[in-house]
């Protein structure tokens, strides 16, 4: 054999070895948990008095957010987390792998699922409020916290909602955000495990003012939208007929009616 055909061998035996160490990467490769090894996950960094109802009981506090998880649908039926002004930093983080969320009795989807679907992986609670922190950071690539998302929506009107998110807890000091997809029959399933691809969204935000409690809902169609996104308030109760989720249902029922039965922008600076 000649030395030149000896060489071509040994380069088509590294392409081949290449691409099978890839594929397997690609296929079989998942990191290890990100929560810290000590961290029993068992109490909550969001205020219990807040804390939706779930609908399912698979309940999962991780350091910076927690969140309901509803296995039929592979996805959150809801996240929640606080954002504090000092949350907001603009540290550079490395982009971690998207991973199952280990404490997910069911175990959450794999990402796989989302690759070729042509929907994006949407962040639930933004990985761009918890720069902060490298463990913070990196707890919003769980894929707990994701749900398929229109590429044009994810990039269009959901991220102007987060960044105005953002601006009010610069101007407020801190809110409350609890968010996620309308979870219900019929929806559109991508990969292996069927996860369903929400048509609508939801985005509650939340703050204390001296001894009153101002709160906002958002519904969006999960398609780009030109409109000023206070088109698309509407009442807390509308969103909990749509969800089953009881959003506020450790308040007293008086306040609990008036803040969830009427929409007030004013209270909010856009």
């Amino acid at each position: 054999m000649s030395r030149y055909r000896k060489n071509s061998t040994i380069y088509s035996i590294l392409i081949v070895m290449c691409i099978v160490g890839f594929w397997v990467f690609e296929n079989f490769y998942t990191p290890d948990t990100y929560s810290k090894k000590n961290d029993e996950n068992n109490a909550s960094s969001f205020p219990l008095e807040y804390l939706p109802s779930s609908t399912t009981g698979d309940i999962v506090h991780h350091s910076y957010f927690s969140l309901s998880y509803y296995e039929p649908f592979e996805q959150a039926e809801w996240v929640a987390y606080e954002l504090e002004k000092k949350h907001l930093t603009y540290d550079d983080r490395n982009r971690p792998y998207f991973i199952e969320d280990p404490y997910v009795k069911s175990k959450s989807a794999d990402w796989r699922n989302y690759r070729g679907s042509g929907y994006d992986r949407g962040h639930l609670c933004p990985a761009g409020d918890r720069r902060f922190s490298e463990q913070a950071y990196n707890e919003t690539f769980y894929t707990s916290n994701i749900s398929p998302q229109d590429k044009d929506f994810n990039a269009g009107v959901w991220n102007r909602l987060e960044i105005q998110v953002r601006q009010w807890a610069k101007r407020y000091g801190k809110v409350i955000v609890i968010t996620g997809g309308v979870l219900e029959p019929g929806l559109q399933e991508i990969g292996e495990e069927d996860v369903d691809v929400p048509k609508k969204f939801f985005k509650i935000v939340a703050r204390e003012e001296g001894k009153k409690f101002k709160v906002l809902g958002f519904l969006l169609p999960g398609v780009e939208q030109q409109k000023p996104l206070q088109d698309f308030c509407i009442p807390i109760d509308s969103i909990e007929a749509l969800t089953g989720i009881d959003f506020f249902g450790q308040m007293d029922v008086g306040l609990q009616k008036e803040l969830e039965g009427n929409v007030d922008t004013g209270d909010w600076r856009f």
